[in-house]
């Protein structure tokens, strides 16, 4: 998996006035916590999130603050509600020697023999909850949809990948085929010519 480099500015007050204040210098109010160690508070400049926040990439986060660097994931943002503006970005510490759960987008493959027969492909899910090793973690999932057939659909519990474990629910849908008028015509068609 990716690392996506960060230069962070430790916080030395989290009062209101502090947090308004670096909003105002476009600067994101930022918190590292878990893997047993301090909760550390710091910001970030809102430039440099762009590629990191507005991308359906996932990353494993190089933190870098007080001269010390620290791998993170993205666990929370806060957004603005009008502008999309980030307000306030929650970062879980991570291990490389520990497994980590993180959600990562699924990638399509193949043309499903439903969608071949007129069915329509819809994706339900777009990222699956892994969790593993960072060593382990690729940028993305493969969904091989090929043997898809009209009306059946793939579900969480049917992926399977190496060295990783799939967290999201078993039952979750991740994409299915749907019956098109045109396919339901074309399935009339053929019943009516077998007759």
């Amino acid at each position: 998996m990716k690392i996506f480099e960060l230069n962070g500015v430790l916080r030395p007050s989290l009062t209101k006035a502090s947090v308004k204040s670096l909003r105002k210098n476009g600067q994101v109010p930022c918190v590292l916590y878990g893997n047993k160690q301090e909760n550390i508070h710091f910001s970030v400049s809102a430039r440099e999130l762009k590629d990191l926040i507005f991308t359906p990439q996932v990353y494993i986060v190089s933190i870098i603050v007080g001269g010390k660097k620290h791998l993170a994931i993205l666990h929370e943002g806060q957004y603005h509600p009008m502008t999309d503006e980030v307000l306030h970005l929650d970062f879980l510490a991570a291990d490389e020697a520990h497994p980590v759960s993180i959600a990562i987008p699924i990638a399509i493959e193949g043309v499903s023999e439903g969608v071949k027969s007129g069915g329509k492909l819809i994706i339900n899910t777009r990222k699956i909850q892994v969790k593993g090793l960072i060593k382990d973690l690729p940028d993305t999932l493969p969904v091989n949809i090929g043997e898809l057939k009209l009306g059946k659909n793939i579900v969480a519990g049917d992926l399977e990948y190496p060295k990783i474990q799939v967290v999201t629910s078993k039952s979750t849908i991740v994409c299915t085929v749907k019956m098109t008028r045109a396919a339901l015509g074309a399935a009339a068609a053929a019943a009516a010519a077998g007759k």
